[in-house]
């Protein structure tokens, strides 16, 4: 479970080291600390965008059901629209390293790392 705690605060999932990017989005080649491959084949980025996708898809649902369950009978549409709207535009930015270190976490979790994964050799 520590990994995923690690991801939540974008360490590297395997072992907490910090900094695993350089910039907001752009992470580093492989982790400073146990040298393990971030991004262990073409495509696997792919499960981090499903991540943000379904993080934001509940996020949507939980938004906009609850923003009309309190404003019932008459609810605001132009207002709840404009907010979930803006929510769906803003927060898969914000979230996606977040989506990637959760990704990583996940990936760990289930599959071995070989040696090839860890030295990024």
């Amino acid at each position: 479970m520590h990994q995923f705690r690690w991801a939540l605060t974008r360490r590297c999932p395997r072992c907490g080291h910090k900094p695993v990017f350089e910039s907001w989005y752009r992470m580093t080649t492989t982790c400073g600390e146990c040298d393990l491959l971030f991004e262990r084949e073409p495509g696997y980025w792919v499960g981090a965008m499903t991540i943000n996708t379904a993080v934001i898809a509940l996020l949507f649902l939980g938004t906009f059901g609850t923003a009309v369950w309190l404003t019932w009978p008459d609810p605001p549409w132009a207002w709840i629209a404009a907010g979930v709207v803006g929510m769906n535009l803003l927060f898969p930015v914000f979230f996606y390293p977040f989506a990637k270190t959760l990704w990583m976490a996940i990936d760990l979790t289930f599959q071995k790392v070989t040696d090839q994964d860890e030295f990024g050799s």
